[in-house]
């Protein structure tokens, strides 16, 4: 069995080539540009501890995670647009360099080569895979569009914005561990706990990413800390915050939300720290991560098989970047 790291350098040797044509390189620069910040890679690489859950690797589950890779970038080149996101891995984003069209079009094309990738795909399962894959992408649309339609809304539950993070965030990894087991040849009823294990860890994963953006370290996490608070967004900590604080620090964080000034990020993670957010994040993370693993033990393969994914799950939601 390989360990996260080996695979990911199987991974990163197998998609280290150029994905686009060099002409326009107005639209296929920026392209590459983007590829080449680098990233975990954990969502193709999950695809690949998948196939490997169950049998050998195979040589269609890297055709598979390619897809997966390219269209978990496409999605951030559309992200940082609409978070106006000046950074991605500690580096401009597109739109920064090149402009919000060109940013458009390249995730678009983006996208359309994940496509490809899943053509070569010679699987019986192709049709499963794809099934799963575009149901996926759907969902990952629907979860964005309601992390924007809720920084319009005032009050929001923590049922509303788990639902909006299983689906933007979630599902991906999810179904990277899905098409993967059937690649290998899982049953129904393991790709099923294999998909809720995913599910579950990735909503564990979205409270550390929510986190380490109030609380995290700038050199280490790549990303501008309190972007969420700039944004206005609704995530754990503040739904959280806006339940936990009295009345007079609940009119605050109101106040600085819809007045936005200069020391807001400063003034709304003083109300956090007051309200104890950082232990009630770490508890609620526990809390998934406790039920992941809960759903991969009763996966019907021998223990060790499962040891790579149980050391992964440790890393995302400990990481400090």
């Amino acid at each position: 069995m390989f360990q996260f790291e080996e695979l990911q350098q199987q991974f990163d040797k197998h998609f280290s080539h150029r994905h686009f044509p060099a002409a326009p390189a107005s639209l296929y620069d920026p392209c590459e540009y983007f590829l080449g910040l680098g990233g975990k890679r954990i969502r193709p690489v999950l695809c690949l501890m998948g196939n490997e859950l169950f049998d050998d690797i195979l040589p269609d589950a890297f055709h598979v995670a390619s897809a997966v890779e390219l269209f978990h970038n496409f999605t951030l080149i559309h992200d940082d647009i609409m978070d106006k996101a000046p950074l991605r891995r500690g580096k401009p984003t597109v739109h920064a360099l090149h402009g919000e069209p060109t940013a458009l079009l390249s995730g678009d094309v983006m996208l359309v080569v994940a496509y490809e990738e899943l053509n070569k795909v010679g699987s019986s399962h192709t049709r499963d895979i794809i099934s799963i894959f575009n149901r996926t992408a759907k969902e990952v649309c629907e979860g964005q569009q309601l992390d924007m339609d809720f920084e319009q809304v005032n009050t929001l539950s923590l049922d509303q914005y788990l639902h909006m993070i299983s689906l933007k965030t979630s599902v991906l990894l999810a179904a990277s561990l899905r098409m993967g087991a059937i690649l290998g040849g899982a049953g129904e009823g393991n790709q099923e706990l294999l998909y809720e294990f995913g599910r579950k860890l990735g909503i564990a994963f979205q409270i550390q990413d929510d986190y380490l953006d109030a609380f995290g370290d700038p050199e280490k996490f790549g990303k501008q800390v309190g972007g969420d608070i700039i944004a206005n967004k609704k995530t754990f900590l503040m739904i959280h915050a806006l339940e936990a604080a009295s009345e007079s620090r609940r009119h605050e964080l109101r106040q600085l939300m819809a007045e936005n000034p200069a020391d807001k990020v400063e003034k709304v993670l003083a109300i956090f720290r007051e309200c104890g957010i950082e232990e009630w994040a770490r508890s609620l993370k526990d809390q998934y991560l406790k039920e992941a693993f809960e759903h991969l033990e009763d996966i019907a393969v021998w223990s060790e098989r499962k040891e790579p994914l149980k050391r992964l799950a440790q890393y995302l939601v400990q990481r400090d970047k």
